[in-house]
């Protein structure tokens, strides 16, 4: 069996989801403790038991201290089989946290998910930055994959539903270089608000973005939806920026923090953005051969990845200055 111990690092949701991934992916038992110990209310939220109820389902698992608030679960995989599974979160709880889970094990055998929560929210990459700079890059190493947007669920609703359809895949390392950004483009939307409010957000990231030197084209959607809310997401190759419309948070200030992030990657000389550089561990640890990138900033998600990585394949990350490299053990 394999012990994690989930208050290493950033000591949050992403050492238990990249734990439960690689479970299913190796057939290895693993067990995870002091889950989320650094997080105000520690132990197993909705989406992080939907999500291993999820990744249950995909290997035909045991599981031990599957329940809400649990801080210590036991994650036996067996069979991975190829199923199309409806996931509820039953809160705002990140539809693109879930798939942390349950993407990397889908792989194997292929499988269609229906996963209903919140699209865009806090503390989670956007469905759009899931869509136009995960998967696309993903798709480098092999991941064939495909996301629809149905409807978007913003806090404290929810309600947003997103479809996925992964297929069996082989991955392949790769040397990722940089790209010269030729025009940052986004989505700003808004549900039960004025337009604009979307209209807002966007012409102040497009305005910021210009006068960093840069083109930006941004499209604006407003619609009545079962959640209200509103959010931005810009995008250029391997680096992205969102921000998320609060009560009371002026639509400018929305639009401004995503562009000012936006610049921050783009002028960082580096290849991938900081989210990106960990969202793309786990899939590069499984493949065959190295993979190798550059990254604006080392994070503690990053770490922490490279801290469960290490646990079940040894010492395989290598970070040296802003640049990892992962020798990946070539199991799928």
């Amino acid at each position: 069996m394999i012990r994690i111990d989930g208050s290493y690092g950033e000591g949050g949701g992403q050492i238990l989801r990249s734990s439960i991934a690689l479970s299913c992916i190796t057939g290895e038992e693993v067990e995870i403790s002091n889950i989320r110990a650094n997080r105000p209310k520690p132990g197993l939220a909705p989406q992080h038991l939907k999500g291993i109820e999820s990744a249950k389902t995909l290997t035909s698992a045991e599981v031990e201290g599957l329940t809400l608030g649990s801080t210590k679960v036991v994650f036996k995989p067996s069979t991975p089989v190829s199923k199309d599974v409806e996931i509820d979160i039953g809160t705002a709880g990140s539809v693109t946290l879930i798939l942390q889970s349950v993407l990397l094990p889908s792989l194997l055998k292929g499988c269609k998910f229906k996963i209903k929560g919140g699209t865009d929210v806090k503390w989670a990459p956007t469905v759009d930055y899931l869509k136009n700079v995960t998967i696309p890059t993903l798709s480098e190493l092999g991941v064939r994959c495909d996301i629809k947007i149905v409807r978007r669920g913003y806090y404290p609703k929810g309600g947003g539903l997103i479809e996925v359809k992964a297929e069996k895949s082989s991955l392949h390392g790769r040397e990722f270089t940089s790209k010269e950004c030729k025009i940052v483009r986004g989505i700003s939307h808004c549900s039960n608000l004025p337009r604009d409010v979307a209209e807002r957000q966007a012409n102040s990231a497009k305005e910021l973005i210009e006068k960093g030197g840069f083109s930006a084209e941004i499209s604006v959607s407003s619609f009545r939806g079962f959640s209200t809310g509103s959010a931005i997401t810009l995008w250029d190759t391997y680096k992205g920026a969102c921000s998320i419309g609060e009560k009371g948070k002026r639509a400018e200030v929305v639009g401004t923090e995503s562009a000012k992030e936006m610049l921050r990657e783009l002028n960082s000389g580096a290849c991938f953005d900081k989210h990106l550089a960990d969202q793309i561990m786990i899939f590069s640890a499984v493949a065959e051969g190295r993979t190798a990138y550059t990254t604006s900033e080392i994070t503690m998600h990053q770490k922490s990845n490279a801290y469960v990585i290490k646990r079940f394949f040894g010492d395989i990350v290598r970070f040296e200055g802003g640049r990892i490299e992962i020798d990946g053990v070539g199991i799928l």
